[in-house]
């Protein structure tokens, strides 16, 4: 199965200025798996060091005289190691925290050599690390689960990803490709992108299967919360997780999860989690212009889930739930889909933040799902789970943070407008003209060719 990640790898490989590779991500969104065909099908010689598998490697790797360690390495893996055309992997490298550290002096000492590492806690080890970090002297990129696009690639339908890449706004769409993407989208919605799953449906097209898939992986997910402190914090991080898969979208309030448990411990457990990458934080940003980072509050977010398939699975939805998936729970799947996706639409060597806007007010509640920067411009986003619904809070921020433009994903076929409504502000109503990208779903990841094609018009 492709991943959109092995292009970013390739052009770390050629690079002069290449830097020892830190790959981040949750578990089992295909690090390893990737690294692996990366390493065989580009390099003479490949050696993958698992330092969960080979503890006892950890005492080798804490060396610093890097001639001496490349020596023991190649006679211990009876194989030679030659810059330039070798790749040396350290998979599970938090299993042995101070070996982050001789990336630096790898780095220094034998900057030919291709170095990669990764590991599925790898963000909480480097946050809990009382080891230095190489700081500037490794590089790092990061991975989700497949995307949509990595979906359908995987399916074979390479020709509907061309078809989506070159649409134009000013293009008709047809109505059978329609129908045909959305029936691969409400697939997805219950696969979701963890590679094991997908690759289980490819393989034989049982679905009933997939479910097992996501079953083993949140029970494995619970027990890798053994290595987070003590039996009370990991029965935290549990309730906060499934807690995360059941209120996608949904403000989080401490007391709505549990009113016996102190809301600090409850945020730690939060912080855990995104730091594991098992929980999204989307924060609330009451920035009208980038940075979207410049008015963040810390205490207003929602969370979003690694993996929409997990959703499911967390929530027990059941196979012939199928066709109604997308509309189901208020939209909260299309709203977990539309956050995976733009997460995977930044470039790999960002750690990409998800934002959105609220206003609570007796008489004008309001609130954007996302809030999403191109071009120094910043476009609200509104995710509709069928093909209508009200557009008043897009309305509101367009007039408030005098923006010209905002984005709305439903159901419906592409479209392009240029529309006026009547907007409520304060005691006073006022007219609003601006610019409406509605999108279908599953056109997330063409988004900013979209934004750029709308730009010009």
């Amino acid at each position: 199965m492709e991943r959109e990640i092995m292009h970013s790898l390739v052009e770390w490989k050629g690079r002069k200025t290449r830097k020892p590779l830190l790959i981040r991500g949750a578990r089992q969104v295909g690090k390893t798996y990737v690294i692996e065909h990366f390493g065989t099908k580009y390099f003479s010689n490949f050696l993958n060091i698992n330092l969960e598998h080979q503890k006892e490697l950890c005492s080798v790797l804490s060396k610093r005289n890097i001639k001496s360690l490349i020596a023991e390495l190649s006679l211990f893996f009876d194989t030679e190691i030659v810059p330039g055309k070798t790749l040396l992997f350290i998979d599970e490298i938090q299993s042995c925290p101070e070996s982050i550290a001789l990336l630096r002096y790898l780095y220094e000492e034998m900057p030919e050599l291709h170095v990669i590492a990764a590991g599925s806690l790898l963000d909480h080890t480097l946050n809990e690390m009382k080891y230095s970090m190489p700081v500037g002297r490794i590089e790092f990129l990061y991975m989700y689960p497949m995307s949509f696009r990595e979906f359908l690639a995987a399916s074979g339908e390479k020709k509907l990803i061309y078809y989506l890449e070159s649409y134009s706004l000013d293009d008709d769409f047809s109505e059978l490709v329609h129908g045909k993407l959305l029936e691969y989208l409400r697939m997805y919605f219950f696969i979701g992108g963890m590679p094991e799953a997908v690759k289980l449906y490819i393989s034989d097209g049982k679905l009933n299967e997939t479910s097992r898939v996501h079953s083993n992986i949140i029970t494995s997910l619970k027990y890798d919360f053994a290595k987070y402190g003590t039996r009370k914090q990991q029965e935290f991080l549990e309730l906060v997780m499934l807690y995360s898969a059941k209120n996608v979208g949904k403000k989080v309030k401490y007391t709505n999860i549990n009113r016996d448990i102190r809301s600090v411990s409850l945020k730690e457990a939060f912080r855990k989690l995104e730091l594991s990458r098992i929980v999204h934080i989307v924060r609330f940003s009451g920035a009208g212009g980038v940075p979207l980072s410049e008015n963040l509050k810390d205490d207003i977010f929602k969370p979003l889930f690694f993996d929409i398939g997990l959703v499911n699975s967390t929530g027990n939805i059941q196979l012939v739930n199928i066709p109604e998936l997308i509309t189901m729970n208020e939209g909260a799947l299309a709203e977990q889909f539309i956050g995976q996706e733009l997460l995977t639409i930044e470039r790999p060597y960002i750690d990409s933040r998800l934002f959105y806007w609220m206003r609570e007010n007796k008489s004008a509640n309001a609130e954007i799902d996302y809030l999403f920067q191109k071009n120094n411009i910043i476009f609200p986003v509104e995710v509709k789970a069928g093909k209508t619904g009200s557009l008043k809070s897009l309305h509101i921020y367009l007039k408030e943070n005098k923006l010209k433009t905002g984005i709305r994903f439903n159901l419906d076929m592409p479209s392009f407008g240029k529309l006026s409504a009547k907007v409520r502000i304060g005691n006073s109503t006022e007219n609003l003209n601006y610019n409406l990208i509605s999108l279908p779903l599953y056109m997330c990841f063409a988004l900013p060719e979209i934004i750029d094609s709308s730009l010009s018009q």
